[in-house]
């Protein structure tokens, strides 16, 4: 793309190269599969997939069941709530993003491969949904494993190493799936004060695999971030349109600490519609999974810039990280309104 910056009234723009890597020929191609993967992990830590073998039949199918679950009264939801101690279950409108200091307005549902039979909805209520949802999850996960054998080779590891930390087989894996639903907007009516889709924000998983619906806009990125442990915004965003059959991939804070901030953990939203001649106003569904580390496994880089703590401690550290940011936030707010 041409590096053409433009400025909206509060926002500034810039076409970047989001890169499309095909896994075809996975086996055989591994070598230029894994170069081109390690130059967009080194830039802008976006990417996208081809050829990776999960059919748009699959994605669709997956995405009508999570229109399902949304579709059940919010009482039959609540029925398996969110838990920040497993990280599973469904909210809404609860998270609230430290760059906003509000919630985002959406819902959501988190599963991992060995949850409790406890923390599904019920099979009376969505027949099917637990057991095509994990061979979903399943199909996710052999993608992400893919890529966990490049990015090992990328930084001289063997070629399970990653594959080893993120087993979803084992107690104590952490890897989600995250169905999401955006509410709706009315296009003739201005955009409600303090209104986020899903503020600005980074990752702090391994890998994320974004699964979008064409014509549901809104993914924007904002590269930039210097080190896993620092909470910071640009002000120029890249639109990442939706492109049926292809899965967007962000590097997360883990994988950018394990490779000794060699690779880039990318700020990223989605953005909140203000203008109807060119933003999406309606439902917008998207699917995310979150390859998280096992919990007893250790992470350390190659070159050993941090210390070597657990996949827990990662993940506790990283949670505490976005607690403080947020505490921060609201403090400012606190303060310009005084």
């Amino acid at each position: 793309m041409a590096d053409t910056t433009t400025t909206t009234t509060t926002t500034k723009y810039t076409n970047r190269d989001i890169p499309r890597i095909s896994l075809r020929d996975f086996d055989t191609r591994i070598d230029t599969i894994t170069a081109s993967l390690i130059s967009a992990a080194e830039s802008n830590g976006f990417f996208t997939l081809t050829d990776h073998g999960i059919p748009e039949s699959a994605i669709e199918a997956q995405f009508a069941l999570s229109e399902a679950f949304f579709s059940l009264p919010d009482a039959a939801k609540s029925a398996v709530p969110f838990s920040p101690l497993t990280n599973t279950g469904w909210e809404r409108a609860a998270q609230v993003r430290p760059s906003t200091g509000l919630p985002d307005q959406k819902e959501s549902f988190q599963m991992q491969h060995g949850m409790a039979a406890t923390s599904w909805p019920s099979e009376s209520a969505l027949p099917g949904f637990r057991a095509r949802s994990l061979e979903f999850m399943r199909r996710a996960q052999e993608v992400s494993e893919k890529l966990m054998v490049c990015f090992a080779r990328g930084l001289g590891f063997a070629d399970e190493y990653f594959v080893r930390a993120h087993d979803v087989r084992r107690s104590g894996a952490q890897t989600v799936l995250r169905l999401l639903k955006y509410f709706a907007l009315d296009p003739g009516a201005p955009t409600p004060e303090g209104y986020h889709r899903a503020g600005a924000h980074a990752d702090w998983d391994f890998v994320t695999l974004l699964f979008q619906r064409p014509g549901q806009g809104g993914l924007e990125i904002c590269p930039g971030r210097e080190a896993f442990t620092e909470f910071g915004l640009g002000d120029t965003w890249t639109p990442v349109e939706p492109v049926a059959g292809e899965i967007v991939c962000n590097i997360g804070d883990l994988l950018m600490s394990w490779s000794d901030d060699r690779f880039k953990s990318t700020f990223h939203r989605v953005k909140t519609p203000t203008d109807p001649r060119v933003d999406y106003y309606g439902t917008r569904y998207s699917m995310a999974y979150f390859n998280q580390p096992n919990i007893d496994c250790e992470i350390q880089g190659p070159l050993k810039k941090y210390p070597i703590v657990t996949g827990s401690e990662f993940t506790k550290a990283a949670m505490k990280r976005n607690y403080e940011a947020l505490q921060a936030t609201k403090a400012a707010m606190v303060d310009s309104t005084a």
